[in-house]
């Protein structure tokens, strides 16, 4: 399967969906036509029962550069700024709102509005090599946008030193911080992506579902109102065939113990 458009690529195995950036030349920034492929191949596999898992990759040196400065200057109006950041948005926020698990295979820079994209999906394996940055600050600029995600995977102090400053962090910073899950040497960065996407798929696909917009929802909750969620949700999974016929195989794996 194909995405629209040229600059994002969509390869799909057994319940993997991958979408590829495609811009390398461009370090996969984020264009007005990047960004309606994303929201195009998201707003597909949200309603595709075949797609367990999300796996979002980028070709070149770079995971991705940002919003495209020269595209962004090209048009300055603020009408067309506030067009550009409603739509990176959206992206955003589809990401989130869709039931399959998404992960960043990060290589290179992710850097701005591509950190954003990192710190939006729900996990993230980086290569040794990859670094990550809230850049705009440099070029007076910011990065107000990608701000929400990040302060919603790292420690306050943290996320200010990196939207203030503007400055590098490695990967190995990032996995402490928050921002990625695993960090592995390159030649093992689509093993190491495989490995979390094969467990992930293998789950019920009804449970990640109902895990993942729980996940969201309630952390914005206060406790009592997260704990009411919470057991909606049991009682919502509960429900299904998945959760039924895992736990009578768990209660009849019990029994034969026993004897």
């Amino acid at each position: 399967m194909t995405a629209s458009s040229a600059q994002l690529l969509r390869s799909d195995e057994g319940g993997i969906a991958t979408l590829t950036l495609n811009r390398p030349e461009a370090y996969n920034a984020l264009s007005v036509e990047l960004l309606c492929a994303l929201q195009d191949a998201f707003d597909a596999i949200t309603v595709d029962d075949r797609v367990r898992v999300v796996v979002l990759a980028a070709n070149g040196k770079a995971f991705s550069a940002g919003h495209d400065l020269k595209e962004m200057r090209a048009n300055p109006g603020r009408q067309a700024m506030g067009a550009l950041f409603d739509q990176c948005s959206a992206v955003m926020l589809t990401m989130i709102r869709m039931p399959q698990p998404v992960i960043a295979r990060v290589h290179g820079l992710a850097t701005a509005a591509g950190c954003q994209l990192v710190a939006t999906c729900d996990l993230a394996v980086a290569a040794e090599e990859a670094r990550f940055a809230t850049s705009g600050i440099k070029v007076g600029l910011f990065c107000a946008t990608p701000m929400v995600a990040l302060t919603r995977n790292l420690p306050a102090k943290q996320a200010m030193e990196m939207l203030m400053t503007g400055e590098f962090v490695d990967a190995r910073q990032a996995l402490a911080f928050g921002l990625v899950n695993r960090v592995v040497a390159a030649d093992g960065l689509d093993g190491a992506v495989a490995d979390l996407a094969t467990a992930i798929a293998a789950k019920s696909p009804a449970a990640v579902a109902h895990g993942k917009r729980l996940f969201y929802r309630q952390l914005e909750a206060g406790l009592e109102q997260a704990y009411a969620w919470a057991g909606e949700t049991m009682t919502e999974n509960m429900m299904t065939g998945d959760a039924r016929e895992g736990i009578d195989a768990f209660l009849g794996k019990g029994h034969r113990a026993k004897r």
